[in-house]
C-alpha cells in the first residue's frame, strides 16, 4: 500500500513537470488528482459493499486510498510552481547585458577575465571550446590595445578560441580572453539546432569568440577529477591510438567526459549505437557485478561499502551526468536491498531515482539524454520479461540479445521520431551483433581505467588487449552506416502522435486485453506515423527560402518530389539543409540546381548533402576553373549513386516537373525561374550602376518574387517593383528602408525573419515569427 502510494505521488511530480509545457498545467494536474480521487473512492465503496457480503475485506488494501490521488494532484500542482523558480535567470550584472546591440556597425573587442570551469574540447569547426565563469569585463578602446575601466560582471560564458590558445587550459585556471561577445539567436530554419535554448539550459546567456588567451594564474593546477579522467584517457590512447583509444574511454566514462572525434561519434549515432557512448546503467551494472563478484566471500557490510565506493568513484569520473546519476541511484537501491535481504523492485527504484534527480534539477525533465535514459530503462524493466517469454523457442542467451535492444527501441523510438524524425534502419540488428563486443570492451575498459589510476603503463598494456575488439566494433559500425538506406527519414511526428503512441505502449504493458492484441496496437502506431507522412508527401506544395547567410538556398517540395536550388557555403549542408529535409521526411533529392553566387567554391556544401541523400538529377551552372575539381568530385559522387550529372552553360534553359530555370549571367549571377506560374529572380552581387543598364536592355526581367543581398535591395526594388522581395540582411540605411516600405513591395529579411516559406494557402510566412506565435500559445 505504502509503496503503491509512493509510486503514484512520484508520478504526480513527474507529470506535473511535464505539464509545464501546456497552459494552466498545474490546474489540470490538480483536476486530474481530484477526478482520480473521486473515481477511486466510488470504486472503493462499491467493492467494500461486495466484500462485506463475502467477508474478504483485506482485498481493499490493493486499492490506493482516494487521498493518495488528491495528494498526487497537489504535488503535480506544486511541481508546476517549482519549475519556473529553477529556470536560470539573467543576473543584475550578467555579462550578457554588456553585449553590443546587433545593429552596431563595428565589432567591439573586449577582454573578459574569469575562471575556466570545464576541460577544453574540440568543436566541429576545429576550435577549442570551454565554459568560463566571468568576473570582470574590460573594453578595448582602440587598435593599440588601450583598455577602458573594468566592470565587475557575473555569469557563465560559452567560449571558443583557436585550438592552440585552448591547449593546456584546465578547470580552476584564471584567464583573460580577448574577443567579441555575442548573444545566441533562436534557430533561423526549421529543424536547426536551437543554440539559444542549449545555452539557457546550461545557465548561460552569451558567448565569446576569443582570439587570444592570457593565463593569469601560472601556479600548478589544483587537484581535480579532470586530472583523473585525463590520466585514464591518455593511458588508453597510448597503445590504442585514435579513434580506438578515445572510443574505449567514452564507453567507460561517457562521450561527454571524453573528447571523442566527431566523425566516430556521428557514425555511431547514425548507426543507432549512440547509447554505447553514454555512460549509464550498462556500465553501472558491470561495475556492481564485478565488485560484488570479487567480494562474494566477504561480509554484506563490506560488499555494500566497496560497492558504494565504486559507484561514487564512477559518478565523479563521468562528471555527474543525468543518465549516470539515475543509474547510480538505482545501483544504491540494489545495494540497500542486498543489505536488507530483500528483492529490489526495479520500477519503484526507477521512479524514486527520477524523482530525486528532478527535485535536484527539474530542468532535466526536458533534457533529451535524461528522457532517453529513463525510457530505455523503463523498457528494460517492464518489456524485456514479456519479450523473453515470447522468445522461449530460442536459446536464452540469444533471446536476451534480441529482447534487450528491442525493448529499449520500443520505448525510445517515438521520442526519437518526435525530436529527429529519423529511424536507424539497421539499429536492432546491429545492437544484437555488437552487444558481445560492447560488453567485452566495456569490461576491459573499466579494468584498464582502474589499473591506469595506479600504474598508467600497466593500464596502457591492458588497454592494448582491446585493440582487436575495438577495431572490429568500429569496422562493424562503419559497415552498417555505409549500407544503402542506413537511416530512413519519416519526418518529425506531432505531439498528439507521440502521446497516442505512448498511451498504446502503456496499455499493452498494463492491460491483458491489449497484451493479447499487441499486434493491433503496433498496427495503429505504425498507421499514426505513416499515414500523415503519406498524405503530406502526396498533397504538399511548398517553397522554402532558407536563411543561409549570403547564399540563395531554396527548397521546393511538390507532392513528394524535392528540388534543391544551391547549397550555400560549407557547413550549410550539414547544419541547415539536411536537418530541414530530415524533419520533412525527405530521403532523396529529385532535382538539384547549382549556381555559384559568391564565386567562393560553395560546392563544398554539395558534398555534405550528397554524402547523406542521393540526387537523381544534378544540373550544374557553376563549373569554372576555380571549382572545376570540386565539380568533378560532385559528378563522380552523383554517378556513383546512379544519378545523372549535367553541366549547363549560361543561358541554357532547364526544365523540371514544375520549375523552368535559366542562369542569365555568370559574372554577376542572375538566376531566373518560373515555379508553378510564379516568376522568381535571384540576383547576386551586382553594382548599382549596372542595374539600370540591365533593366533597359531586358537583362533583368520584372519578377513577382525577388531575392538579393541587402546592399542592392533599394535599387532593385525601385527598378523591378516585385510583389515580394527577400534580402539576406536588414542592415541597410533606414531612410532607404522607409522609402521601400512606402511602395507595394512586401519585404522579408532572412537574417531577421529566418527562413521564408510559401504555400498556396498561406502565402509567405517568416519562420521566426511563426515559431514565436506558436510558442506564445504555450
Amino acid at each position: 500500500m505504502i509503496q503503491t502510494s509512493g509510486v503514484i505521488i512520484c508520478l504526480g511530480y513527474i507529470l506535473g513537470l511535464l505539464f509545464t509545457a501546456i497552459p494552466w498545467g498545474g490546474v489540470w494536474m490538480l483536476l486530474l488528482g481530484i477526478v482520480g480521487a473521486v473515481f477511486l473512492q466510488r470504486r472503493r465503496l462499491t467493492l467494500q459493499k461486495v466484500l462485506s457480503k463475502t467477508k474478504t475485506a483485506p482485498q481493499l488494501s490493493n486499492i490506493p486510498h482516494s487521498r493518495v490521488w488528491f495528494i498526487a494532484g497537489v504535488v503535480g500542482l506544486l511541481a508546476t510552481l517549482y519549475f519556473p523558480l529553477r529556470v536560470p535567470q539573467v543576473g543584475v550584472n550578467d555579462i550578457s547585458k554588456f553585449v553590443p546591440p546587433e545593429n552596431s556597425n563595428q565589432e567591439q573587442l573586449v577582454i573578459v577575465r574569469g575562471e575556466v570551469i570545464s576541460t577544453p574540447r574540440l568543436t566541429r569547426s576545429q576550435r577549442g571550446q570551454f565554459w568560463l565563469e566571468a568576473n570582470k569585463l574590460d573594453e578595448v578602446k582602440n587598435d593599440k590595445g588601450s583598455v577602458g575601466l573594468g566592470k565587475g560582471v557575473t555569469g557563465k560564458l560559452y567560449v571558443t578560441v583557436p585550438i592552440l590558445q585552448a591547449t593546456g587550459l584546465y578547470p580552476g585556471q584564471e584567464v583573460a580572453i580577448t574577443g567579441i561577445l555575442y548573444k545566441p539567436k533562436p534557430p533561423s530554419n526549421p529543424g536547426a539546432f536551437d543554440f539559444q535554448k542549449y545555452l539557457q539550459q546550461e545557465g548561460a546567456f552569451a558567448g565569446l569568440v576569443g582570439r587570444l588567451v592570457n593565463v593569469l594564474d601560472e601556479e600548478k593546477p589544483q587537484w581535480g577529477w579532470w586530472q583523473v579522467r585525463e590520466r585514464i584517457v591518455r593511458s588508453q590512447v597510448k597503445f590504442l591510438g585514435v579513434p580506438a583509444g578515445p572510443l574505449v574511454s567514452a564507453m567507460v566514462l561517457g562521450s561527454k567526459a571524453v573528447d571523442l572525434p566527431y566523425n566516430t561519434r556521428d557514425t555511431f549515432v547514425q548507426a543507432g549505437l549512440a547509447h554505447a557512448l553514454a555512460a549509464s546503467g550498462f556500465q553501472t551494472s558491470l561495475i556492481l557485478g564485478v565488485v560484488l563478484g570479487l567480494t562474494k566471500g566477504l561480509k554484506k557490510s563490506t560488499q555494500i561499502t566497496l560497492g558504494s565506493l565504486a559507484l561514487i568513484l564512477f559518478l565523479c569520473l563521468t562528471g555527474f551526468q543525468p543518465a549516470v546519476l539515475r543509474a547510480v541511484i538505482m545501483g544504491f537501491a540494489a545495494l540497500i536491498a542486498l543489505g536488507l535481504k530483500r528483492k529490489v523492485k526495479q520500477l519503484g527504484s526507477l521512479l524514486v531515482a527520477a524523482t530525486i534527480l528532478l527535485l535536484f534539477n527539474p530542468l532535466w525533465i526536458w533534457d533529451l539524454g535524461f528522457q532517453l535514459s529513463f525510457l530505455a530503462t523503463l523498457g528494460l524493466i517492464v518489456t524485456v520479461p514479456a519479450l523473453t517469454e515470447r522468445l522461449q523457442w530460442l536459446p536464452p542467451a540469444i533471446a536476451s540479445l534480441i529482447a534487450v535492444p528491442l525493448a529499449a527501441m520500443i520505448w525510445t523510438l517515438p521520442l526519437q521520431l518526435f525530436v529527429f524524425g529519423v529511424v536507424p534502419t539497421y539499429s536492432l540488428l546491429l545492437n544484437i551483433i555488437s552487444t558481445p563486443l560492447i560488453s567485452v570492451i566495456s569490461i576491459g575498459g573499466i579494468i584498464s581505467a582502474v589499473v591506469a589510476l595506479i600504474v598508467p603503463d600497466a593500464g596502457s598494456t591492458l588497454a592494448g588487449v582491446l585493440n582487436y575488439p575495438t577495431d572490429w566494433l568500429i569496422k562493424l559500425v562503419e559497415f552498417f552506416s555505409n549500407l544503402p538506406g542506413n537511416s530512413y527519414a519519416v519526418g518529425k511526428i506531432g505531439i498528439w502522435q507521440l502521446l497516442t503512441i505512448y498511451i498504446l505502449i502503456i496499455l499493452v504493458w498494463v492491460t491483458s486485453w491489449w497484451q493479447k492484441r499487441w499486434w493491433f496496437a503496433s498496427f495503429i502506431a505504425f498507421g499514426l506515423v505513416l499515414i500523415p507522412v503519406w498524405y503530406s508527401a502526396n498533397t504538399l506544395f511548398r517553397i522554402t527560402v532558407l536563411a543561409a547567410d549570403d547564399q540563395p538556398v531554396i527548397i521546393v517540395q511538390n507532392q513528394g518530389k524535392v528540388t534543391l536550388i544551391n547549397s550555400g557555403d560549407e557547413g550549410t549542408g550539414r547544419f541547415t539543409i539536411l536537418p530541414f529535409l530530415q524533419q520533412q521526411g525527405v530521403n532523396q533529392i529529385d532535382w538539384a540546381i547549382a549556381s555559384d553566387f559568391q564565386h567562393n567554391g560553395n560546392s563544398n556544401s554539395w558534398l555534405e548533402v550528397i554524402q547523406t541523400l542521393p540526387i537523381k538529377f544534378f544540373y550544374d551552372y557553376a563549373p569554372t576553373r576555380e571549382n572545376l575539381l570540386i565539380s568533378q568530385v560532385i559528378q563522380q559522387s552523383v554517378q556513383k549513386q546512379k544519378g545523372i550529372y549535367q553541366a549547363l552553360p549560361v543561358g541554357q534553359t532547364l526544365t523540371t516537373d514544375i520549375i523552368v530555370a535559366q542562369l542569365i549571367n555568370q559574372e554577376s549571377p542572375i538566376l531566373q525561374m518560373q515555379i508553378q506560374g510564379q516568376s522568381w529572380l535571384l540576383v547576386g552581387d551586382i553594382k548599382s550602376t549596372e542595374i539600370s543598364q540591365l533593366v533597359q536592355t531586358g537583362g533583368l526581367p520584372r519578377p513577382q518574387v525577388l531575392w538579393c543581398s541587402g546592399e542592392s535591395l533599394k535599387e532593385l526594388v525601385t527598378a523591378l517593383q516585385p510583389q515580394v522581395a527577400i534580402a539576406t540582411s536588414a542592415n541597410i540605411d533606414q531612410k532607404a528602408l522607409s522609402e521601400i516600405n512606402q511602395g507595394q513591395t512586401k519585404l522579408y529579411f532572412t537574417g531577421k525573419d529566418g527562413a521564408i516559406q510559401w504555400t498556396p494557402q498561406r502565402e509567405f510566412e517568416p519562420f521566426i515569427q511563426t515559431t514565436e506565435n506558436k510558442t506564445s500559445v504555450l
